[in-house]
């Protein structure tokens, strides 16, 4: 190979760089003109990947504690809290000076007594009779009787004859006794109050029954038997589903579950003494409610007509903390202070029996309206959103900006626990007993049947509402619809 074969081609440069004789500055001008472009939409690029690497944090930072999400959606891997919504309140933790508290006494007619006697003096070792003793110190032991298997009644219908025409008459056998061998109304709710009560599967809930009680059931058994409770209090539900569309206020909530291959949903409607269950699809809304009716925002719920609405400030404190948290703003933090401070006034009137002074509602309502201007004035003089920075569905507003329009649409919704002693500040009723659900989900997972979930929501309805009442669970699931109707507290 020759030297001249080495050399690089002259020609080979003449499309990066101009002829020395050409016109350069045409050229460079051009060159500058495309790299600007270029970092220009370089620049956007990394705005746009900053902007949903930003949104992607602040997703994996949601939690229960400041957002919507269930507890259930934490995770093991869920940090310790480090911060609660609470305020500290200077108290020391556990049972405060006048609770009264719960300990184990002894009773003044025990079952079963055993008298313990010495053999020997201590003194001198002579020998001791029961005839010689004075007094006596007690110890009581508590402890459950040994299980006892099923007790077994036999109905004998007889057949009598007449002794003037010579016909037979038989007897009635009485209501609920109509096969040759069933079991009895207390098994019965014993298993219908595990399976719904305390949500064991029907395989170990057969497995504990054997164990305990030695009563063999299957799961085929266990499921006629939650079937038929269902249907015979089928009308005691119905009579709390008009009582809590009846009252005053009321508190509603929605999750959702499986059924079969379908998504479903569960509804709650509930009071302080009434819990009201309902499968149905997540649009379906309860229908004859007045009154007010406390909620999270689901804007269906605004849907409903001739009711008052009134939000739940557990999720705005959450959701303020996330912006806290996450975008730094400084109006959440102030709106944080307000709504806790606010609360701390109404339950201080209500542990007092008087109502809030006026004065000092106008001064929180004038601070709750300031904070939401200061709020709105922030948001916009930020910089535009981006296309790429929209979600799916929504407006090209940010989060903190949303809420904000919450709180100056819904002013009324927010603050109406300053104003009506029965409205609370959380809508926390409703997710206790929503939150069931959950509990039954994580334990056993959905429903294969329709009828299987229509068998929850009926016999929950009526746990939730025995609970409330204060009433015998078991002996309520061996009443009638019509006892328990008649026996309704709702007041």
């Amino acid at each position: 190979m020759t030297q001249s074969a080495n050399r690089p081609d002259p020609s080979d440069e003449t499309e990066d760089f101009p002829d020395p004789a050409g016109d350069t500055e045409d050229f460079l001008v051009a060159q500058v003109e495309k790299l600007l472009g270029e970092n220009a939409a370089l620049r956007s690029l990394i705005e746009g990947l900053q902007t949903r690497i930003a949104e992607l944090e602040r997703r994996l930072g949601l939690d229960s504690s400041n957002s919507s999400k269930p507890p259930s959606s934490d995770g093991p891997k869920r940090a310790a809290r480090t911060s609660s919504l609470r305020e500290p309140s200077g108290k020391q933790s556990g049972g405060q000076k006048g609770h009264p508290g719960e300990t184990l006494k002894q009773v003044a007619t025990p079952d079963a007594v055993i008298d313990h006697y010495p053999d020997r003096c201590r003194g001198c070792g002579a020998a001791l009779t029961p005839a010689m003793a004075k007094c006596h110190s007690a110890r009581q032991v508590f402890d459950l009787p040994e299980p006892r298997p099923p007790v077994v009644t036999e109905h004998r219908a007889h057949v009598c004859c007449c002794a003037q025409c010579g016909k037979r008459t038989q007897a009635s056998f009485p209501a609920g006794v109509g096969a040759p061998v069933q079991y009895g109304p207390r098994i019965c709710a014993t298993v219908v109050y595990l399976l719904h009560g305390h949500f064991l599967p029907e395989d170990r809930l057969a497995e504990l029954m054997r164990d305990l009680f030695g009563v063999g059931v299957v799961p085929a058994t266990i499921a006629r038997m939650s079937r038929c409770c269902a249907n015979r209090l089928q009308g005691f539900v119905d009579a709390v589903r008009q009582e809590v569309c009846r009252a005053k206020v009321k508190h509603l909530d929605e999750t959702g579950f499986r059924l079969g291959s379908k998504n479903r949903w569960l509804h709650v409607a509930s009071t302080a003494l009434l819990t009201f269950y309902r499968v149905c699809e997540r649009g379906s809304l309860l229908a004859g409610v007045v009154g007010i009716v406390v909620h999270d925002h689901w804007k269906p719920y605004y849907t409903m007509k001739d009711v008052l609405h009134a939000l739940c400030n557990a999720h705005h404190l959450r959701e303020l903390k996330a912006l806290i948290e996450f975008d730094h703003e400084d109006w959440a933090r102030k709106m944080q202070i307000l709504l806790r401070r606010a609360c701390h006034v109404i339950n201080l009137a209500r542990e007092r029996g008087l109502p809030p002074k006026p004065r000092l509602i106008a001064l929180i309502e004038r601070r709750y309206d300031a904070i939401v201007v200061e709020g709105l004035v922030f948001h916009q003089r930020l910089p535009a959103m981006r296309r790429a920075e929209r979600r799916p569905g929504g407006k090209l507003r940010r989060v903190g900006h949303n809420l904000l329009l919450r709180f100056n649409h819904r002013r009324c919704d927010v603050l109406r626990f300053l104003h009506d002693p029965n409205v609370p500040f959380t809508n926390n009723q409703a997710e206790a007993d929503a939150r069931m659900m959950k509990l039954r989900q994580k334990i056993s997972g959905g429903f294969r049947a329709p009828a299987s979930a229509d068998d929850f929501a009926i016999i929950r309805s009526v746990l939730s509402t025995a609970r409330k009442q204060g009433w015998n669970i078991l002996r309520t699931l061996t009443q009638g619809a019509e006892e328990l109707t008649l026996a309704l507290r709702t007041v």
